[in-house]
């Protein structure tokens, strides 16, 4: 297969047309491996616009570092717009973190299993979470987030409807070793899919 992602996805009849209509998408690693969970929590089962007001309000109103979530008042933070839930899982976060030093750099070596196993081992991290920082946190080239909403709608719309979630792992197996660029690609069939995804909307 060719070195090049975009290269690979061109000649795919699914994503081609996809890469020709939007270009080279790219894939920018984040600095903060826990402020982009913290902010991946967030966004759990709410809308977009929902959780970047909660995103507003709890940047304002503490330092969102593991020590400073750590620290924070959970009254402060329910404050902010985080249910109890999430104000548990945000402090869970928080203090394995502090425990186990976790940073970008601290994973350099890791497969993305591993990476997934440790972060899935915290409380509040699931499969969706941890998949989300396989591609946007260590920019990871060949992840596949099936459990995504706009993954299955961009998914449906380009290749059909009546795909379970293993028949699509499956499919998108001709997509490796470049499943994450695909799947910005997937983000992107529709307006309105994309709009979920900040980080494809900004790509």
């Amino acid at each position: 297969m060719s070195d090049s992602p975009h290269e690979a996805l061109r000649a795919d009849p699914d994503i081609g047309p996809l890469v020709e209509t939007h270009g080279e998408l790219t894939l920018d690693p984040a600095s903060d491996l826990f402020e982009r969970l913290v902010i991946s929590i967030l966004r759990q089962q709410v809308s977009m616009a929902s959780a970047a007001a909660t995103r507003e309000r709890l940047f304002d109103a503490v330092t969102v570092t593991p020590a400073g979530i750590s620290d924070a008042d959970n009254d402060l933070l329910r404050d902010a717009g985080l249910s109890r839930q999430k104000t548990r899982y945000v402090n869970e976060v928080a203090d394995a973190f502090l425990e186990h030093g976790y940073s970008i750099e601290s994973f350099e070596d890791a497969a993305d299993e591993e990476i997934h196993e440790e972060l899935t081992a915290i409380t509040g991290v699931g499969d969706w979470t941890a998949n989300m920082q396989l591609l946007f946190a260590f920019g990871r080239e060949d992840v596949f987030p099936v459990g995504d909403l706009g993954i299955r709608k961009g998914f449906e719309a380009v290749v059909g409807d009546g795909y379970s979630r293993a028949e699509m792992r499956e499919y998108a197996e001709r997509w490796a070793p470049y499943r994450s660029y695909a799947s910005l690609y997937l983000w992107r069939v529709e307006e309105d899919i994309a709009e979920s995804v900040e980080e494809v909307e900004s790509a």
